[in-house]
């Protein structure tokens, strides 16, 4: 049994994508969950190549950044001057002179393109022994696309380019897809064969094909299943359109898998997401990043979840969460705010207008609405007044505070860091709390309230306050009965 060719992935990424309109590097456009460029290097993954090579141009140094996030094994190799694919390759394989086997050359930009794809093509050209293999679709509209220029017994002849196209060839709806399979040692002797008698005036490695059907080498044609699989991305109105045909993809692929999604239009889900069977997604919700959904959970409408875990049987409607953990059959929102490190253990509740930020919710604790919990830690079945701010900051450092176990705090309630509430403790509505207040305790920390009658008449004369106090004050007098002779000379006489 002969042993698996070496295989080297070179992935063509240095064009500046001028139709973008952008600062950033177009293979660095974020499409659901990964950069085009990621989602290439993904589809290349099945294939273990030994050596992984990326040419690099524009925004070289934001690419390079990329590659150490998400493929720092990979090779970048700059092309200084833009002189085509065919040079492109060629420079690419000059930094790996060791290299035999197969050569994979992929466009950085076609982000829909399925590891089955790949595969599928590396599989047909090695066992076929060809020089070279292209992988080609049946497209509706061939428009600004390299034809598949077959001859009379429907063999490759070439490849043309839409600009070098004549009448006859710009007919042809079966395109160059812009991937291919080389076998490595034949593509070293060709390349340097190019020419750049072209209307572009550069190297182009499609001529690749032409040179060695010349020379008598196979060349093959892989067809994919699915032409979208092949779609680059020119500008942003495509780079939508491959947005929508992903979420399309992604969500066809979850609800299969037994997810419900209540309105699959208005559900973007990225790539790298992760749900159980029958957790329940409503409409207007976005999944992001390493986020997961277990079973029976439902989340949304009108979600944003960034990192961010979600237990079995937990409900997050009209909510926004990042790096957040939500425990099983917790409950969040509508309109709560989850930032990092926030963590709701099993039943635990944020309500309404709530904002928790690196602190843990015990099992079973509510904080139900109008609070901020920052750098705290709150015991389980505890309860949260309403309209409570954890004062965490002290204009230099960060502190923390500790609410126990079966606690109850008052509505209004101040917790100045660092303190700590005991365990089944109180604190009274409206308090300042800056000292800690002992296991069973009632904190009552509030000044005693002072009325000062007359106020208003006397410091708001005429305003409709004054007005209303005054015919309440008159009303008040004109309901009291009158007393009667005795009372009144009682009365007076003290």
């Amino acid at each position: 049994m002969s042993e698996p060719l070496s295989r080297t992935v070179v992935v063509l990424a240095a064009g500046e994508g001028k139709r973008m309109k952008s600062s950033l590097p177009k293979v660095l456009h974020p499409l659901l969950g990964r950069t085009l460029l990621g989602h290439v290097l993904s589809a290349a993954e099945p294939l273990a190549a030994q050596r992984t090579m990326v040419v690099v141009g524009h925004g070289a140094d934001q690419v390079r950044a990329q590659l150490a996030e998400v493929a720092p094994e990979a090779v970048a190799v700059h092309q200084a001057e833009q002189l085509g694919t065919g040079h492109a390759v060629r420079i690419a394989l000059e930094a790996a002179p060791e290299a035999t086997g197969t050569v994979v050359v992929l466009n950085g930009d076609v982000p829909l393109l399925r590891p089955e794809t790949v595969t599928a093509l590396v599989a047909a050209h090695e066992g076929e022994r060809a020089a070279a293999t292209v992988l080609a679709a049946e497209v509706p509209d061939p428009t600004g696309l390299g034809r598949i220029v077959r001859d009379a017994a429907g063999r490759l002849e070439q490849i043309v380019e839409q600009r070098d196209a004549t009448p006859a060839q710009l007919a042809v709806r079966e395109i160059n897809a812009g991937i291919y399979a080389f076998d490595l040692g034949r593509l070293r002797d060709v390349l340097g064969k190019l020419s750049t008698d072209n209307d572009q005036g550069e190297e182009y490695l499609t001529d690749v094909f032409g040179l060695l059907v010349s020379a008598g080498e196979p060349v093959a044609v892989h067809l994919a299943a699915d032409h979208t699989e092949t779609l680059g991305c020119n500008d942003r109105v495509e780079l939508a359109a491959l947005r929508r045909m992903l979420r399309d993809r992604v969500n066809a692929g979850w609800m299969r898998a037994g997810v419900s999604l209540l309105d699959p239009e208005t559900t973007w889900i990225d790539v790298t997401v992760a749900l159980d069977r029958d957790a329940v997604v409503d409409q207007n919700t976005q999944l992001c990043g390493g986020s997961v959904v277990g079973s029976g959970a439902l989340v949304g409408p009108d979600v944003t979840l960034v990192d961010t875990v979600v237990g079995a049987g937990a409900t997050v409607l009209r909510s926004h969460a990042v790096g957040a953990e939500i425990g099983p059959g917790a409950s969040v929102g509508p309109y709560a705010y989850l930032r990092p490190a926030a963590r709701l253990a099993e039943k635990a509740k944020v309500g309404t207008f709530v904002e928790v930020k690196n602190s843990e919710i015990g099992a079973g604790s509510k904080v139900p609405h109008l609070t901020y919990v920052g750098d705290a830690t709150i015991g389980e079945q505890s309860n949260i007044g309403a309209a409570s701010v954890f004062v965490n900051y002290d204009g230099v450092k960060k502190h923390r505070t500790v609410i126990g176990s079966h606690a109850r705090t008052g509505a209004d309630n101040m917790f100045v860091a660092p303190v700590e509430v005991g365990d089944g403790a109180y604190t009274a509505a409206g308090s300042v709390i800056i000292e800690d207040v002992p296991a069973g305790a009632m904190g009552v920390a509030r000044a005693r309230q002072r009325n000062i009658e007359g106020w208003v008449r006397k410091r708001r004369p005429g305003t409709a306050a004054a007005e209303a106090a005054e015919r309440a004050v008159q009303g008040a007098s004109s309901q009291v009965p009158p007393a009667s002779e005795g009372e009144a000379i009682h009365g007076a006489g003290e």
